[in-house]
């Protein structure tokens, strides 16, 4: 294979490709700008040629366009030559590539020629590759090329010009409808030439009729035939309704309904009306294909993709509804769309049975009150002290002050005074503390009614450090999704925990179709806890509540790892770019989420629901059990103090 590069200026004005560094690829041998190429001159008249592109190419272009020729060698330098000082291109690159044959060393090469014509691309702005050849064999290298060094962006234009029949081309038809471009069919007549402009429709089975947009005729110029433009966005609407293929899953978003015959199932939720709203918009119709082995898919040990991002990558399905978490690995094989919702992480745990606290006597006040309180004595015996040593110098009143104080916790338990006071300085003293003890009272006694009714409902695990805390837990999981990979790469930190939580058996792996058994088996009883999405999670509890009638799970408060979901497609596929301009139309009008909500009904019913209930039921035992321990310890205690007192005076008489 031979190429050479013919690279033109005008009016002093460097092109794109020099400012890219021409002079260093020149130097390879190689070359940058754009692509197309060859056209023979003893086929057509040059003078022709130049009324088709300034018809096609400049009526259809910026006004700061550049145009890449590519070549097979066909075309003389003088038609090269003709074309641009008549056309005065903003900017131009020609490039001739010949005999490329079948060789495969040969089309190698010719791959590694295009990746350096990328970079002209990649500097130059609105640029339009023509490609001039007869040969099938070398429009074929530089389609496969193109494909795959990603040289051709939607952004980029090709035009291919070729007198090769139309039936032809059919081979060729996957990778000339994936491109923006436009066959522009040469038939000569001797005395009548006639050039016909097709474009190939996206997802048309093969041998399908292209579609015809417009001809040129000397006489007549260019004549429109369809009410298309030239180089239409065939994916923004499309034109003849294909038949797609969707990956999907059973999710929060996506519920599966089993038929009662084979075939007959079918999926509802906020995810299939937003597909079924794309196919309206876009005009096409679809069918749902859950992976064979039910998971969203990772990289696997092979290097082959597992799930439905497999399914995408090797073009199975034309969408992966998922949603898919957005990650660097899967960006490397698929496409995303714009995020149809941007979530985080959550715990889901069983809530347990209400539970009575036998020590809420102790909380109609805080510990501090409680302290206040003894606080309180202490200073009111030290005033008795004091002022019954300055009363009562001579007199035996000084030493009763301890059993004065006795008296007035006798008033702070609601008890009488069998002892007069005749002092006024006591009657003070009595009159402060009856006033504090009052408000006291009164305030525990109502606080303390409204604490026998209630009870309270362990939610114990609000955060991952709870949950790896608690060696009696097991966490579940979803499996062969994008939060592994991240798991199992963390070095250190909860994540590491979490990964090493795996060999001691306290993390499992579940998919998405096992969560609901899952959640009545395992979670239910009280030894697992699920993570998922917040939204999914809100779910779950919002369905199960529909079946029981009562809140059995709880969520988190503490969420992590912030996700962004979305759908993908094909590497490269300007289906992707298409999808996300109406997703993102649907998501900022709040659709999706109004979707979320009217397939579930009851989703905030059950949302932060307290972990403490008020009940109507009798006393029992167990609500001042507090109390009798309390009793039994008094009773103790006393009985301690009593053959203490008993073997004092024993120990006096020895």
């Amino acid at each position: 294979m031979t190429s050479s590069v013919i690279h033109m200026q005008k009016n002093g004005i460097p092109t794109q490709a020099e400012k890219a560094g021409l002079k260093t690829q020149v130097k390879s041998g190689l070359t940058s700008h754009v692509m197309k190429a060859g056209l023979a001159a003893h086929l057509v008249n040059a003078a022709l040629i130049i009324q088709v592109l300034e018809d096609v190419l400049v009526a259809g272009s910026h006004e700061s366009y550049s145009v890449i020729f590519f070549t097979d060698g066909s075309t003389s330098p003088s038609t090269v030559f003709m074309i641009n000082d008549h056309l005065k291109f903003p900017g131009v690159s020609f490039f001739e590539v010949m005999t490329i044959g079948l060789d495969i060393n040969k089309e190698k090469n010719f791959c590694m020629l295009l990746d350096q014509v990328k970079l002209l691309r990649q500097v130059s702005s609105y640029t339009t590759v023509v490609v001039v050849t007869d040969d099938l064999t070398f429009l074929a290298a530089f389609l496969k090329c193109s494909l795959k060094g990603r040289v051709l962006v939607w952004s980029t234009r090709l035009l291919i010009i070729t007198r090769t029949r139309l039936v032809d081309v059919q081979d060729l038809q996957a990778e000339l409808s994936k491109l923006n471009s436009m066959m522009l069919i040469i038939s000569d007549y001797t005395t009548n030439i006639r050039c016909n402009i097709y474009i190939h429709l996206p997802y048309s089975p093969r041998g399908s009729q292209v579609l015809q947009v417009a001809h040129w005729a000397p006489s007549q110029g260019l004549i429109f035939t369809s009410n298309l433009p030239l180089f239409p966005d065939k994916y923004s609407k499309f034109f003849r309704r294909p038949h797609l293929l969707v990956a999907v899953e059973e999710t929060a978003f996506s519920k599966l309904i089993k038929g009662k015959e084979p075939g007959a199932s079918k999926f509802l939720g906020s995810l299939p009306q937003m597909i079924d709203q794309l196919s309206k918009v876009m005009n096409f119709t679809y069918s749902f294909v859950r992976p064979p082995d039910g998971v969203w898919g990772v990289k696997l040990k092979n290097g082959s993709w597992s799930g439905m991002v497999g399914m995408v990558m090797r073009e199975e399905v034309s969408i992966g509804a998922g949603p898919f978490m957005v990650d660097r690995w899967r960006a490397e094989v698929v496409d995303f769309t714009v995020p149809i919702l941007i979530d985080y992480w959550r715990i889901l745990g069983a809530r347990g049975l209400p539970e009575v606290d036998p020590w809420s006597f102790l909380f109609p006040m805080s510990p501090t009150v409680w302290v206040a309180i003894i606080v309180a004595l202490m200073v009111l015996a030290a005033s008795l002290f004091l002022m019954s040593s300055c009363f009562f110098l001579a007199s035996d009143y000084k030493n009763k002050w301890l059993s004065r104080t006795f008296d007035y916790i006798r008033i702070l338990l609601q008890q009488d005074m069998t002892v007069p006071i005749c002092y006024w300085w006591e009657r003070m003293l009595l009159v402060v503390w009856m006033m504090i003890t009052l408000v006291i009272t009164r305030s525990y006694s109502g606080n303390l009614m409204a604490l026998l009714a209630v009870r309270h409902i362990p939610q114990p695990y609000q955060s991952l450090r709870d949950v790896m805390d608690d060696s009696s837990v097991t966490v579940i999981w979803e499996k062969d999704s994008a939060s592994v990979p991240y798991l199992k790469s963390a070095n250190s930190g909860i994540y590491r925990e979490v990964a090493d939580a795996e060999k001691t058996g306290r993390l499992i792996w579940r998919t998405h179709s096992e969560f609901a058994e899952a959640l009545d088996t395992l979670v239910r009883r009280g030894d697992h806890v699920l993570i998922d999405v917040d939204n999914a999670i809100r779910s779950y509890i919002a369905q199960d509540f529909t079946k029981t009638g009562q809140c059995s799970f709880y969520e988190s408060r503490e969420e992590f790892l912030l996700i962004m979901l979305s759908m993908i497609g094909q590497k490269d596929s300007p289906l992707v770019p298409a999808l996300s301009k109406r997703i993102m139309w649907m998501t900022e009008a709040g659709l999706f989420f109004q979707w979320l909500v009217a397939e579930e009904p009851n989703s905030t019913v059950c949302y932060r629901t307290s972990s403490k209930i008020t009940v109507n039921a009798a006393l029992s035992l167990t609500n001042i059990s507090g109390m009798f321990v309390i009793i039994l310890v008094g009773y103790f205690t006393s009985l301690f103090v009593f053959f203490i007192e008993l073997l004092i005076p024993c120990s006096r008489n020895f």
